[in-house]
């Protein structure tokens, strides 16, 4: 990577305040910046690194009006994070190296490959699978007969991605994760054993959603598990069969969903949200880290803390009674 301040402003639209000849060749944090990186500023509380940093080239947004004088060259963008966001798509666009295959793996002759697909080592495709243009699948990936995923995907290593699932564009699924693995499906037997329910159904992934390292979502016993279009799922969660995701929901490490919920669009949970079986979950809802949903959720927008989870203004007035007792 090597920018010059005006060529940064013409991928960003954005305008140069100081030297357009000002050349950077790495990122760094605001308070960490040194000669020829490039660093943002966003948050309010960060101001005072602007006026410090040794950085050759900063990121503002446009309405920053700076108290002090600022030795950096700034670029000026509508948005700062947005930009940056935006910068690092595209300097990671410029890397891609796209190579059919490198020899060590192993596609079936009716698998479907499209243009521009990069395949790493030991990659397994299976019959009549399909893999659309530009994308990207790092090693030991397996995917299972009859598959689809869609293109400008990446794949990373290790993931596991089953037959018949079927995956959009511009899907991003980290190390690890497995896709349309069989669902927790048991039923109990007169002697107290189990028997195991065969789960014959899919997963069905929508466009433009992003899946953590060693997350698992799971088959449903018949029809599809779903995931809509935005989704955003973290590292180690558990999808379980039947579930459906809402556009644009998102979910923080270690929730939980248990077979057969549906939750709306626009979610947000936090870290380790256990979510029972069997429920609705209104749309825009967010719950608190460690919460725990066991009932429908019936009114959308709430924000809910607590085991059982309830509104959270009435958790904290009861966890302001129940520190208030502990005194006493």
């Amino acid at each position: 990577m090597k920018f010059t301040a005006k060529q940064l402003a013409e991928v960003l639209g954005g305008s140069v305040e100081g030297d357009p000849k000002a050349t950077v060749t790495s990122f760094a944090k605001i308070e960490q910046g040194k000669t020829g990186q490039l660093c943002f500023f966003a948050n309010p509380k960060y101001e005072h690194y602007v006026y410090k940093s040794k950085a050759s080239v900063i990121l503002v947004n446009n309405d920053f009006a700076p108290k002090e004088p600022v030795a950096a060259t700034l670029v000026r963008v509508p948005n700062a994070y947005d930009a940056l966001a935006d910068l690092l798509k595209y300097v990671n666009d410029q890397k891609k190296a796209y190579r059919r295959h490198r020899g060590r793996c192993c596609i079936a002759w009716s698998a479907k490959i499209g243009k521009r697909v990069w395949v790493g080592n030991f990659v397994t495709i299976g019959k009549k699978a399909q893999v659309g243009e530009c994308t990207r699948i790092f090693d030991n990936v397996t995917i299972g007969e009859g598959a689809r995923i869609g293109s400008h995907c990446i794949i990373y290593p290790g993931v596991h991605i089953f037959p018949g699932s079927v995956i959009g564009d511009r899907v991003i699924l980290h190390a690890g994760c497995i896709i349309g693995d069989d669902g927790f499906g048991n039923a109990p037997q007169p002697d107290g054993s189990w028997k195991k329910i065969e789960h014959v159904g899919n997963v069905i992934i929508g466009n433009d959603v992003e899946i953590g390292s060693n997350t698992t979502v799971d088959r449903a016993p018949m029809e599809s598990t779903i995931i809509h279009d935005g989704v955003r799922i973290d590292n180690l969660c558990q999808i379980a069969h039947n579930v459906e995701v809402g556009e644009n929901t998102a979910m923080a490490a270690l929730t939980g969903v248990a077979g057969s919920t549906k939750i709306g669009k626009g979610c947000i949970f936090a870290g380790q949200v256990g979510i029972a079986g069997h429920i609705k979950i209104a749309d825009r809802t967010t719950v608190g880290a460690q919460s725990g949903i066991i009932g429908n959720v019936r009114t959308p927008g709430q924000t809910l803390l607590g085991m059982p989870a309830i509104d959270h203004k009435t958790f904290l007035k009861s966890y302001a009674k129940f520190k208030q007792s502990g005194e006493e």
